[in-house]
């Protein structure tokens, strides 16, 4: 706390001005202006004994920092990760006429294998729901709820636990979500979902006008159900349902959805969509279960298989 704090009084005014625009231009959420600020300031302090504020440093300070974030034994994608909060920064810098040019633009980004998404078997995401119907108590009508619309939507964990009352629409058969940089985007709810949803409302909602409210209340700060509470109650149930707990996250069932959805013939195109990507080439990690299904229907479809 003590050096967050002294973080935040050290902070350069460029940097200020970064995240207030990322706020107020690009909508950034609380999450994304988190990560920038945590990721900018690890780069500050480094400068910070070199006698250099961090809107004047140059490619050789970026290069000493990601090399320093090498010899610690951060993962490559932790690297890339730093080197792109950097990079949005400079261009920010460059853009406003602070700098005259961007450090960044000649530093390759560290290189990564292409690591495929975590996800769950059909049938180990079956024993979490059949044990999640099990408890019919409010609480468990709630975890259901929250369970078989990640499911049937692939909501990122931000956007389920936040859902306002105003997301379903009138017939109960899609939400509607506001996602990153407030773009708003339509997805389907299945048949179960739409039950769990009705249930959970009868039941823990009946004769309360809902207004603006979230659907999943609570009595904390941001006024719903938080993303480490769901984490948590979300592993309890697999710990019932008699699975590794270190398999199953709310980000694991989003990856289960989505390798599932394509698995059963859906394409990247609408499955972008759903997810609400901006970019096509984020949802192409799933392309292994597309290359999984052409290989089945090769197999199973093509003559000379069946000699």
């Amino acid at each position: 706390m003590a050096r967050a704090a002294d973080n935040e009084r050290h902070m350069s005014r460029h940097l200020h001005g970064f995240l207030d625009m990322m706020a107020s231009e690009l909508g950034a959420s609380p999450n994304t202006l988190q990560s920038y600020r945590r990721d900018l300031s690890d780069f500050q302090d480094f400068l910070r004994p070199r006698k250099r504020a961090i809107e004047d440093a140059g490619k050789s300070h970026i290069q000493g920092y990601l090399k320093r974030l090498s010899n610690l034994g951060l993962k490559a994608s932790t690297q890339a990760r730093r080197l792109s909060s950097m990079r949005s920064f400079f261009k920010y810098l460059y853009s406003e006429r602070i700098r005259d040019d961007d450090p960044t633009a000649a530093i390759d980004s560290p290189r990564m294998g292409r690591t495929l998404p975590k996800y769950l078997s059909e049938t180990e995401v079956d024993d979490l729901l059949k044990t999640a119907a099990e408890d019919t108590t409010e609480k468990g009508l709630r975890l259901l709820a929250l369970l078989e619309i990640l499911y049937a939507t692939g909501l990122r964990v931000s956007e389920l636990v936040a859902l306002p009352f105003g997301a379903i629409s009138r017939d109960n058969r899609f939400l509607i979500i506001r996602g990153k940089g407030d773009k708003e985007r339509m997805v389907p709810l299945s048949e179960p979902a739409v039950i769990a949803i009705q249930d959970y409302l009868a039941r823990c909602h009946a004769g309360s006008n809902p207004g603006p409210g979230f659907l999943f209340p609570s009595r904390g700060k941001d006024g719903h159900l938080t993303r480490a509470r769901f984490g948590q109650l979300l592993k309890q149930l697999a710990r019932d349902a008699g699975l590794d707990a270190k398999k199953v996250s709310p980000h694991v069932l989003r990856h289960s959805f989505a390798s599932h959805l394509l698995a059963h013939g859906a394409d990247l195109r609408s499955l972008q969509k759903m997810l609400g990507h901006a970019d096509i080439s984020t949802t192409q990690i799933y392309t292994h279960i597309l290359e999984d299904r052409l290989k089945s229907l090769v197999e199973t479809g093509h003559p000379l298989a069946k000699s």
